[in-house]
């Protein structure tokens, strides 16, 4: 079919959903996604899919949004145009923003991951010293790899980049960067992680919003607890 642009999925899953009878799930890629080791699962860690998995067969778009990885498919098929499934055209969408950060009235479908990253050391509200160095850490991850992380601070005054390691075939990448807090109080650290498109993760009002975490620094002759 060479006029074909898109791949159409079906799966089992069907009913009412938010007021709207869907007789099957259905999902849409485009077709040049193929080429990225898109592939059907009928196993997992040496043993067949499990019905919560997807039994008897899931298709796996690596990169993509999980909900496009479609469980219990039945069909799939090439077609010139996007799919008519409210899960592809109403449902996991993102409303489309100006330069303004005001709606446009336009939407994308969720499909590749955007830049995403999440602090795991120091956990939330934890105590640490001033002018004691800190581990800051975590996991950051994007379909097309992340080529950079700045730990920063809600005021802006701290721009802190980590160390990423390097990316293996589509695992999550480790960050790592040793901050000294210079004040006391607490300091909302956030991460921002950038792709290597360039794509940098928004501040806020958006799936891949940057994580917070408070941590409580005390002065130096304090004890931690």
């Amino acid at each position: 079919m060479p006029q074909a642009r898109y791949v159409w999925s079906f799966g089992t899953d069907g009913g009412v959903f938010d007021g709207v009878r869907v007789e099957a799930y259905g999902k849409d890629f485009p077709i040049d996604r193929l080429e990225e080791d898109v592939l059907l699962a009928v196993a997992m860690n040496g043993e067949s899919l499990r019905p919560e998995n997807g039994f008897p067969v899931r298709l796996i778009v690596p990169g993509f949004y999980g909900t496009n990885s479609v469980k219990w498919l039945t069909r799939m098929t090439l077609a010139a145009t996007r799919i008519e499934n409210p899960f592809a055209t109403r449902w996991y969408n993102d409303e489309v923003l100006n330069g303004a950060g005001r709606p446009t009235g336009r939407s994308r479908p969720l499909w590749q991951l955007p830049p995403q990253s999440i602090i795991v050391g120091p956990a939330p509200q934890t105590r640490v010293r001033r002018h004691q160095p800190v581990t800051v850490w975590g996991w950051t991850w994007a379909d097309v790899g992340t080529s950079s992380v700045l730990i920063a601070n809600e005021d802006g005054t701290l721009h802190l980049p980590a160390l990423v390691e390097p990316r293996r075939d589509r695992a999550w990448q480790k960050f790592e960067a040793t901050w000294m807090p210079n004040c006391a109080g607490i300091v909302n650290l956030t991460a921002r992680a950038t792709d290597r498109n360039g794509d940098t993760q928004p501040h806020d009002n958006a799936r891949n919003a940057q994580h917070v975490v408070p941590i409580v620094v005390i002065e130096d002759s304090h004890e931690t607890t």
